[in-house]
């Protein structure tokens, strides 16, 4: 009995013991924690603020610094804005002869922009010093250059700007503009101090956002205009040693790219735009694709091009010439900067795509069209009308063949109910009966097959083509690079309102004139061809044309207008070879014909 009180007493002390120790060391600790880890917190919130205060601030201080420079006024027939004198920065340049919207009294094409957010762009060329741990006080982004002579650049008004290191170092930059869209840059740079430098040229383009990434109050317009995107590069772009660059901005994203060579050129692109760096022939090169953040949290994109290094004595001189294409992608310009100037693959600037040995001829066809009849849709009627020339034999045999497979369905269906229950028996007697007929089941795919490059390679000229952007064609279609602009749902523009809008149907509600007849010639050739063996099969053909008809309503209108002709003189062609080979069509119905006999 006094053992068990004892032992009571015992577990009574102990609970006594750790609720007081509970209260008077556990309860305090765990406050003293929370108090520290709350003080903490707060000093993270604190310096993360004063931190993305410090980056505003320093962002603040760049622009301000670069709206205080002084700056170089650039005109010429084709491009207008200025160079900063902070950094030399080539950053605000407007394409005089292409407007941001169809009404000749937009704004002008903005190509280089000061701003540093989503948008801006601008380049730039420095120096660096080939040893990293020396003290490095070389023209870069923030250096503060002076103008010695000429204060507007334009042909034959070259300007020259001037820098001086600590160390003695007198840099002088002669820029010089042609007629078009190529600046000369001419650094000669003189050792006047007591000490040997060994520096290194270099020059970049940097580029603010991802034009590919919609941002979340995306505009329909915004959509629209991003829509297609995938069948043209978007991203660096250059040839370096003679080997083409190529990084689209998610691969940028992923690391991008280090490229080494002799001579060559990088920089960005975009549909119709082009700014790139260019280096000379025969300077041995080191180019980088990159992506970082800014000080203010936006992706900044990156294509450089660094020189090898150069020995200077105190006492002499050396002079390197680099140059800035900041235009528009015309064909012809670029060929001839590719021929006169020697810069390697040039022109591949345009996307010619996989196909290029078709798209390039398809261009220069299509632009002595124009210059015949006058208009871009036109000059696309008249040489869909010589593709369809060419073709003409082989896609007869296409159409005999489906016409006579066409023929053969009421015996196909014979020997369906004759042999339900038999599927190889069917199989053997549908075999025999083409053998007896002569009929080639895939007589009607190979040509077909054969014609897909060739009109894939069609699509792709027109897409990239620069100009059908603001190219007018007849009636409604005001600018041949834009969708069709009447809609279903606002009535073919008689209701102020955009369709687009709506979630879910806005995609069907958008569809506009073109795109319908698209739709509708798609669907008359389907009514020519014989029908597909499985019930499941033909369900999902006959739905195809609706399908096409969404998918195409938000591309270009030139592009529908293409694929629409195309299936109309197909139809016609098709329609013939029908009718020849004596097949009744659910067209006569439509078109009150007679049946054939």
């Amino acid at each position: 009995m006094g053992d068990q009180k004892n032992m009571f007493l015992a577990i009574a002390l102990a609970l006594l013991v750790l609720t007081i120790y509970q209260f008077m060391v556990v309860e305090p600790a765990a406050q003293q924690r929370r108090a520290q880890q709350q003080i903490e917190q707060q000093l993270a919130q604190q310096s993360a603020a004063n931190n993305q205060t410090a980056k505003k601030l320093a962002t603040q201080i760049a622009q301000q610094a670069m709206a205080s420079a002084p700056k170089v006024m650039v005109d010429n027939a084709t491009v207008d804005g200025s160079i900063s004198t902070y950094g030399s920065r080539f950053n605000d340049l407007s394409l005089r002869k292409y407007r941001e919207e169809l009404d000749p009294n937009s704004p002008e094409v903005r190509l280089l922009d000061p701003a540093l957010v989503k948008g801006g762009e601008f380049a730039m060329f420095g120096w660096r010093a080939a040893d990293e741990g020396a003290n490095n006080t070389l023209p870069g982004l923030e250096t503060g250059w002076t103008i010695i002579e000429g204060d507007m650049l334009s042909i034959g008004s070259p300007v020259t700007l001037r820098y001086e290191s600590p160390e003695g170092l007198v840099f002088t930059r002669l820029i010089e503009l042609d007629d078009q869209y190529m600046f000369t840059i001419t650094d000669t740079v003189e050792n006047t101090g007591n000490l040997s430098r060994s520096i290194r040229p270099f020059g970049q383009v940097r580029k603010y956002g991802d034009p590919t990434r919609l941002p979340k109050d995306a505009t329909p317009m915004d959509k629209r205009k991003l829509r297609g995107s995938f069948v043209s590069h978007q991203g660096v772009i250059g040839a370096i040693d003679g080997k083409g660059v190529k990084y689209n901005y998610k691969k940028i994203r992923k690391g991008g790219g280090v490229d080494a060579g002799t001579g060559g050129w990088i920089g960005f692109t975009s549909k119709y735009w082009l700014t790139a760096i260019i280096a000379p022939s025969d300077e041995v090169l080191e180019s980088k694709s990159r992506m970082f953040r800014s000080s203010s949290g936006e992706d900044v994109f990156e294509a450089s091009l660094l020189g090898s290094a150069r020995e200077i004595a105190p006492g002499t001189k050396t002079i390197v010439q680099m140059r800035l294409f900041a235009g528009a992608k015309e064909v012809d310009i670029l060929q001839t900067y590719q021929d006169k100037l020697g810069i390697v693959r040039f022109d591949e600037a345009i996307d010619w795509g996989m196909f290029w040995f078709l798209t390039r001829p398809y261009f220069k066809i299509l632009d002595w069209l124009y210059g015949i009849v006058g208009n871009f849709g036109l000059a696309i009627m008249a040489f869909t009308v010589m593709i369809k020339a060419v073709f003409f034999p082989l896609a007869n045999k296409s159409y005999e063949s489906m016409a006579r497979m066409k023929a053969l369905q009421p015996k196909m269906e014979e020997l369906k109910g004759q042999f339900k229950d038999d599927p190889q028996r069917m199989q053997q007697e549908t075999m025999a009966l083409y053998k007896r007929e002569k009929v080639n089941p895939f007589g009607g795919c190979l040509p077909i097959l054969i014609q897909i490059p060739i009109f894939f390679a069609l699509y792709k000229t027109l897409y990239i083509s620069l100009e059908m952007r603001h190219s007018p064609f007849f009636g409604w279609i005001k600018d041949l690079s834009e969708p069709d602009p009447t809609a279903i749902g606002n009535l073919f523009g008689l209701i102020p309102w955009d369709p687009a809008s709506v979630p879910f149907l806005g995609a069907v509600l958008a569809v506009g004139i073109w795109p319908l007849l698209m739709g509708l010639t798609m669907g008359a050739q389907q009514l020519l061809n014989p029908p597909a063996p499985d019930p499941i099969q033909r369900k999902i053909f006959a739905f195809m044309p609706v399908v096409f008809t969404i998918l195409m309503a938000p591309f270009a209108a030139g592009l529908v207008i293409y694929w629409s002709w195309n299936n109309f003189l197909s139809l016609i062609q098709q329609y013939i070879i029908t009718k020849k080979n004596g097949v009744e069509t659910p067209l006569d119905k439509w078109l009150g014909g007679k049946k054939a006999e």
